[in-house]
């Protein structure tokens, strides 16, 4: 059984919380790190071990917000490649193009319930993210 690493930001305890409470309910071995804000994210994606299987990204968020965040994995040589899924409350269709055109592999609108929650994240562990390639079609996780 393969063993995945979530890294997962988001300045609301509470969020993080349900998320972690999503993860430890679902079937296959996780190892979720949280973080609550995007510096505390680049510096454990920048100084590894471990490396994530896939990266959780809130966008809204004091100090540097998921839009920079991205920006920055994107634009290091060594790191551009980790998978990246905005998990936002919004739906904002421009919101999610900028997303997009910044590099995120994917967008997933906060789901309120459990078990839509536990449903992105075994999508998102589910993927080949090596061989998987975001367009207008497949961008938008619905649950």
């Amino acid at each position: 059984m393969t063993n995945y690493t979530i890294f997962y930001t988001d300045d609301d305890e509470d969020d993080l919380s349900i998320f972690a409470d999503a993860v430890e309910s679902i079937k296959q071995k996780i190892t979720l790190q949280t973080y609550t804000g995007g510096e505390k994210l680049l510096d454990a994606i920048f100084n590894p071990p471990p490396t994530p299987h896939v990266v959780f990204l809130d966008l809204n968020m004091p100090g540097k917000n998921g839009f920079e965040v991205l920006e920055e994995i994107r634009n290091s040589e060594d790191k551009k490649d980790i998978p990246v899924i905005i998990y936002s409350t919004s739906s904002e269709p421009s919101i999610i193009e900028k997303c997009r055109n910044l590099g995120a592999n994917g967008f997933i609108t906060k789901p309120v319930l459990m078990s839509d929650i536990i449903k992105s994240i075994e999508h998102a562990i589910s993927i080949n993210w090596k061989q998987f390639v975001p367009n207008k079609s497949n961008f938008v996780f619905k649950y």
